[in-house]
Parts: C-alpha cells; sequence; structure tokens
C-alpha cells in the first residue's frame, strides 16, 4: 500500500479552505494547512473539523505574502491548493494595497516556491469577478477579462502571473475559476449567509445592497469537488489551462432573497443599504457559468440543486452555537 500523498492548501483556516481540506482528508491525503499568523491563535474553521479528520492535518501558521513561510508550507507537497486570499469586494475599496499584496506577490510567492522545489502540480484559485458583466452568456473561459473592482483587478494579476510562470517556466499550474460559491461556514458578508444570518437571528426586515444583479451560485462541496478534481486529473487534460466551475444557472439577488424566505418559511421584507452598492461602474450585473470544458477535461459535474444547497447552508445558521460565531449585525464588509 502507497504512502498517502502529501499535500499543501493555503487560505486552509477559510470557507472553502476548510472543505477542501476535510475533502482532501477523506481521499486519504496527509494535508498541510496553512493559516494565517493571528495572536488569538485561531486556526478559523478548522478548528470545527472532527479530530479524526485533523489528525491528519499539519496546521502550519505562515502568510503567503511572506516568501519563507510559503516555501516551508510547500516543501514535500505533491500537490499545492493555493486558495489564500483577500475576497471582500467592499473592503477592496478602501484598502486596495493589501490585496495587492495578498493576491498578486502571495500568488507570486506560492509560484516561485513551487517552481524552485519542483512541486508537481499546483492549482491556483481565480474569481468569476475577473469577467465583469457578462458581454456574452453563459461565460466561458475565453470571455474577456474585464476587472470591475480591486478585488478582481487583485486576482487577475495573480492568474497573469501564473500564465505567465507556465509560458515562461513550464510550471505545472491548473486555474480554477469558481463562479459563487456558498455553504456552511460562509462569511457574513456574503448575501447568502447574510440573508440567512438575518432571518435565523429572528430579523424580519433585510438590509441589502442591488437586487437586480444575477449571479451563478454552486453549493461548496461541488466547487470542492472541482478543486480535487484539477487536482488530480493527468496533466496533459489540465496543466496550464483555466476552467470555470459553476452551474450554468443564474438567479437574481432579489428572487434569491425570495427563495430563500420560502425556505425558512419567513415574509420578508427587503430595504436596500448603502453600504452595501458598489460604486455604479463597479457592480457586476451578470455572472453565468460555461463549465463545460471542466466536464469534458475531468468530468466533474454539480451534484447539488441550488435548493439543496441552500437547505444545509440554513441548517447550518440555524443552529444557535453557530450563528453564535458570527457578528449578524455586520453585512458590508
Amino acid at each position: 500500500m502507497s504512502a498517502p500523498a502529501r499535500v499543501a492548501v493555503t487560505g486552509a483556516e477559510g470557507f472553502i479552505g476548510s472543505h477542501l481540506v476535510e475533502a482532501l482528508v477523506a481521499d486519504g491525503h496527509q494535508v498541510r494547512a496553512m493559516v494565517q499568523y493571528n495572536s488569538f491563535s485561531s486556526f478559523g474553521w478548522l478548528e470545527d473539523l472532527p479530530a479524526e479528520v485533523m489528525d491528519h492535518v499539519e496546521v502550519v501558521l505562515g502568510d503567503v505574502r511572506d516568501p519563507g513561510s510559503v516555501t516551508g508550507l510547500v516543501t514535500g507537497a505533491e500537490t499545492v491548493y493555493h486558495l489564500a486570499a483577500l475576497i471582500a469586494i467592499p473592503y477592496s475599496y478602501r484598502a486596495p494595497h493589501s490585496y495587492v499584496e495578498t493576491n498578486v506577490t502571495g500568488t507570486l510567492n506560492v509560484l516561485e516556491a513551487v517552481r524552485h522545489l519542483g512541486i508537481p502540480r499546483l492549482v491556483h484559485t481565480s474569481t468569476s469577478e475577473t469577467y465583469g458583466t457578462a458581454q456574452t452568456v453563459p461565460i466561458a473561459e475565453d470571455h474577456p477579462i474585464n476587472t470591475q473592482s480591486p478585488y478582481a483587478a487583485s486576482k487577475a494579476g495573480g492568474d497573469r502571473l501564473a500564465d505567465s510562470y507556465h509560458a515562461s517556466f513550464g510550471l505545472p499550474v491548473v486555474t480554477l475559476r469558481p463562479f459563487n460559491t456558498f455553504g456552511p461556514r460562509q462569511s457574513m458578508r456574503a448575501v447568502i449567509p447574510t440573508v440567512i444570518g438575518q432571518v435565523a437571528a429572528g430579523q424580519r426586515a433585510i438590509t441589502l445592497g442591488d437586487l437586480r444583479p444575477t449571479r451563478d451560485f454552486s453549493y461548496v462541496k461541488d466547487t470542492v469537488a472541482a478543486f480535487r478534481a484539477v487536482g488530480t486529473a493527468p496533466a496533459d487534460d489540465v496543466v496550464g489551462r483555466t476552467f470555470n466551475s459553476g452551474t450554468g444557472e443564474e438567479i437574481s439577488i432579489g428572487d434569491l432573497v425570495t427563495l430563500i424566505g420560502k425556505l425558512m418559511d419567513a415574509e420578508l421584507e427587503v430595504t436596500e443599504d448603502a453600504q452595501r452598492v458598489r460604486p455604479a461602474n463597479s457592480e457586476v450585473m451578470r455572472l453565468v457559468a460555461d463549465a463545460s470544458r471542466l466536464r469534458a477535461a475531468t468530468g466533474w459535474a454539480p451534484a447539488h440543486t441550488l435548493e439543496e444547497g441552500l437547505s444545509e447552508a440554513i441548517a447550518f445558521f440555524r443552529d444557535p452555537v453557530n450563528l453564535g460565531r458570527y457578528k449578524t449585525g455586520i453585512y458590508n464588509v
């Protein structure tokens, strides 16, 4: 019997990262998980994983902005999943330098470490926000890049670096570009936890931004399955390529709120909060994925409907212990 494959994950303490760590352990891997150093000794959402999962996880405190931290993390890994990023779009208007430092320079540090150590596979995380408002639908990977926020621009910068390292050095990198992922453990900055969290906390007057934009929402387990698919597929099928992951179905924010209210058996009154409205030219009005390239290369397909995923998220946020970990009155960052 061969030894378990060693994999490394940046951003492991976060929403998607913690779900990915859990799935990788279930797949039989030994996981080295980077958690950003903090004075609270917090491992983020990794602290919620069962002991039998964490027995196979080595937590490494560090920071992707520090080259030494990254080199120490990935040494000996067979696959690196790079998820660490600043992701809150509203905060990117306030602190754009920090987004460049983490999302561009941090990615550069990962690319350099993988290059110099000869790691066989790097999975780099992009975002559908790099496309901007859809010019053609559904959005395929050859859709123009149109960054409409500092966050999107910083992620596109990381993507271009990844592309350049493959072209220049033959780096075995594959880029996954998830559309909007949701589910348990997601930050309250995102629209689905914002709505569910407010309702679970007993509120019926919901504050949101623009209700018109449409999004392609994927349940987190489906996004994690996409990461695993591109992380394990034959190199000839995926290396040097970018792949969308999404359902191919879109729903407006207004209709999404109505659906959540129905699933939670609550009549909701929605008001617009100016703090949650993006600058006029920054709002991305329509995102819907064409994930046919990913399906063709790996066989991946989403396994959960929107309603199934929302039901799981609702169950999570209705648990008083889970809800208690959030500040349910803060939604704009």
